[in-house]
């Protein structure tokens, strides 16, 4: 296994402060932090919050998501580079350790204001699954529990948006159910193309010890577990979208099970696509969160 040292200060600063600012950027996660506050914004604006308010819970979405992801590279520095991680800005020496932490505090500091801004309850159940996910960086990601902080994690956000709304209503259990099994569906798809540098690097969280094949046959399972809340949860008779939805997720789903023995991303694939279905019925369901 290739292995690197840890990258020094005086490394750091060769590469000068522009790239130093793009590296920081960079160790955010900015693609889960855009993809997660793209949907909590989505959400509140679907629920009937006026746009002052989507902007308002959006922006503190986005501090608790980077404040993690900055986090979560901060803390895996050491291994990351022990697992030869060239694409992980701490590791590869173009930022800081320091100033991965400096980062990530100093956006969760803001988050906290931001998020009681959306009101005292709301802002609570968001800070909550903030916690949680710095929790899983420092300590469950290598245990059994590590799908816990994401399951608490995605449940938070619609409940957030929801109890931020006028008279603050109670979220539906079925959104905060489907919430959650988003996050299981998301924490073993984030793991698996990484699962055995993770196992090299002493990492032993829940989809470590199903290994690679199980992991992926395992992942759309939540997703569409979520499918079906989604699709049958809300009071009523249920509407053409969610069993239309349903059968799409299961076709993918299905698809990508034949077709994992030929090409290994496909059980991935597929779990996006299942994931894509639940974001799109989510939204859909807007009229009916509170």
């Amino acid at each position: 296994m290739e292995t690197c040292e840890r990258p020094g200060p005086g490394e750091v600063a060769r590469h000068g402060p522009g790239r130093a600012v793009a590296a920081l950027a960079g160790a955010c996660h900015p693609g889960p932090a855009a993809a997660v506050t793209g949907l909590a914004t989505a959400l509140a604006a679907v629920a009937g919050q006026g746009g002052g308010r989507c902007v308002l819970a959006g922006t503190a979405v986005l501090a608790g998501q980077v404040s993690v992801g900055w986090s979560n590279d901060a803390f895996d520095a050491r291994r990351d580079a022990a697992a030869g991680r060239r694409d992980k800005p701490v590791a590869s020496g173009a930022v800081g350790e320091e100033a991965v932490w400096g980062a990530a505090f100093t956006a969760l500091a803001l988050c906290v204001p931001l998020s009681l801004a959306c009101g005292p309850l709301a802002g609570a159940v968001h800070l909550a699954g903030v916690v949680a996910a710095w929790t899983y960086n420092l300590r469950l990601k290598a245990t059994v529990w590590s799908w816990l902080p994401y399951a608490v994690g995605f449940a938070s956000l619609p409940a957030f948006v929801v109890l931020g709304l006028p008279g603050r209503p109670w979220p539906a259990w079925w959104l905060v159910a489907a919430g959650a099994l988003l996050g299981v569906g998301a924490h073993l798809a984030d793991v698996l193309p990484d699962i055995a540098a993770d196992v090299a690097t002493g990492v032993r969280g829940l989809p470590h010890r199903l290994g690679v094949r199980r992991t992926g046959l395992a992942l759309p399972v939540p997703l569409l577990a979520a499918t079906a809340v989604l699709a049958f949860g809300p009071p009523g008779a249920p509407d053409a979208a969610g069993p239309a939805a349903l059968a799409v997720a299961a076709s993918a789903a299905a698809a990508g099970v034949r077709c994992g023995r030929r090409w290994e991303r496909a059980p991935f694939a597929a779990a996006v696509v299942v994931a894509a279905v639940d974001v799109a019925l989510l939204l859909v369901r807007g009229a009916a969160l509170t």
